[in-house]
């Protein structure tokens, strides 16, 4: 075998050999290293290599939860009544995820057969969103890369191993490069609140993980008061704070954002429009929370986000201003 590779090699003409020596010199290690980040490879990515930052921890550094277990709220959880939990509606039950949890864990799947769910959550963007993991049939489980993009979460799957911006809800790399997820509606809600909602008929993600975290402590400190940005973004706004809680939404080729300072002004329900789909607002300043419905008072699948990320990766977002 040995021979046979060897000869293969010598049939190669010496100006190849030159040729490809000069380009490696030429780009550089710097540039073959672009090309692949904790194990990924980046040489298909539909966004620019050099723009996919390392957040520090591995693949799988940090990581995801693969077999959740559930426990009904009995008092003996170590959550407090204003502790925020994302909270899902499925066909029988209600689940919540608090953010203690996910603050460590970034992602949660959930593989049952009947309801399949993927949920995710990126604290350097506050983003906590739900989505249907099955793609053209196959039923897709997700890990946390180590990597991100515009200071987001990029998730991998374990099937192809492409990477996903959890914001975008696309593949932007690998065998999955332009596939996308479809988004399921999530609320964020204070556990008191989520118990009284669900009347009991809920099911909370037990701290029972398999990992020795301190789920009462997040790894961020101050983080969500703070101005500062950990990782560099493509386009920036100060409109507002960085921080700022927004409620975001695309239709129909247009995206639109619901800044809480703005939602704040208006007393009650906001009836809007986007993509030529009436629609409302209804905000809550106590989590502080919004919910996007529509006509028939349906939950959408709006994301919550802190305002900087929101306009990074939709910048030619309309706002909606209470004047």
């Amino acid at each position: 075998m040995m021979d046979t590779r060897m000869g293969w090699l010598r049939g190669i003409p010496l100006w190849q050999w030159v040729w490809c020596a000069g380009l490696c010199l030429l780009l550089g290690p710097s540039w073959l290293a672009a090309q692949q980040k904790n194990g990924f490879d980046l040489q298909s990515a539909l966004i620019p290599p050099e723009q996919i930052m390392r957040g520090g921890p591995p693949r799988d550094g940090i990581p995801a939860i693969q077999q959740p277990r559930f426990e009904r709220p009995d008092g003996s959880q170590p959550w407090q009544p204003n502790d925020l939990m994302l909270t899902y509606d499925g066909a029988d039950r209600s689940w919540a995820f608090p953010i203690g949890i996910l603050n460590w864990h970034e992602i949660v799947n959930l593989t049952s057969q009947t309801q399949p769910l993927l949920i995710t959550f990126c604290p350097l963007c506050g983003t906590g969103i739900g989505f249907d993991p099955v793609v053209d049939g196959q039923h897709l489980t997700f890990g946390v890369s180590g990597l991100l993009y515009n200071s987001d979460l990029l998730m991998y799957d374990h099937q192809t191993e492409s990477l996903w911006s959890q914001i975008e809800g696309r593949a932007v790399s690998g065998p999955m490069a332009g596939q996308e997820l479809q988004y399921m509606p999530v609320r964020h809600e204070r556990w008191q609140a989520w118990q009284a909602r669900t009347d009991g008929n809920g099911e909370v993600l037990s701290t029972d993980t398999g990992y020795g975290r301190d789920y009462r402590k997040s790894p961020y400190g101050n983080y969500e008061q703070s101005e500062r940005i950990y990782f560099p973004v493509t386009q920036t706004s100060r409109k507002y704070h960085p921080k700022t809680w927004v409620l975001g939404w695309r239709h129909n080729g247009e995206t639109k954002v619901w800044p809480f300072p703005e939602l704040a002004e208006h007393e009650g329900i906001v009836h809007d429009s986007i993509g030529g789909k009436e629609v409302t607002v209804h905000y809550d300043p106590d989590t502080p929370s919004a919910e996007l419905r529509d006509a028939d008072g349906s939950l959408l699948p709006a994301t919550r986000a802190f305002w900087f990320a929101w306009y990074t990766f939709h910048p030619d977002t309309e706002i909606f201003e209470s004047n």
